[in-house]
């Protein structure tokens, strides 16, 4: 396990979003993965375009279709997590306007999806999405009173 001083996440930028507080948000991904019961070795997130998605999309998945996030779990059975989470900021963008929220708070809805799927959880069917819906609730949650406020 990594020292508490050295982080084993990884922010990627490929296009340009605005990630503020990113060593607190690694932090508080960690304790994510804590509360979860997993192990967690090594977690890379890439920000990237709707186009390099959609490649990834259909080189990986076989699906030809936009989506906002990818999530690749590259652990070896029963070791802990090794993963590389893809995320469309032009999706993210979209999403956020669509739903009517802050491209802050969408950026961290699909940060913490991604990690959700490392742990184990699955949007497959409607009770797990909902499932998944709440446990992103909970964390957008307990994250965001984390935030600097200025006065």
């Amino acid at each position: 396990m990594p020292s508490p001083s050295k982080s084993n996440i990884y922010f990627f930028f490929e296009t340009s979003i605005d990630l503020r507080n990113r060593t607190e948000l690694k932090r508080f991904l960690q304790q994510l993965f804590r509360r979860e019961q997993r192990e967690l070795e090594t977690l890379n997130y890439v920000f990237c375009s709707d186009r390099r998605l959609l490649q990834i999309n259909r080189q990986y998945l076989s699906h030809d279709d936009l989506t906002d996030i990818i999530t690749f779990e590259l652990s070896p059975r029963g070791g802990p997590i090794v993963g590389e989470i893809y995320i469309s900021t032009d999706r993210v963008r979209d999403n956020a306007k669509l739903l009517g929220v802050s491209l802050k708070e969408e950026l961290h809805r699909v940060i913490f999806h991604g990690a959700l799927h490392l742990c184990g959880y699955s949007d497959k069917t409607g009770e797990a999405k909902a499932k998944m819906r709440k446990l992103e609730d909970q964390n957008l949650l307990a994250y965001v009173p984390r935030k600097t406020v200025s006065s």
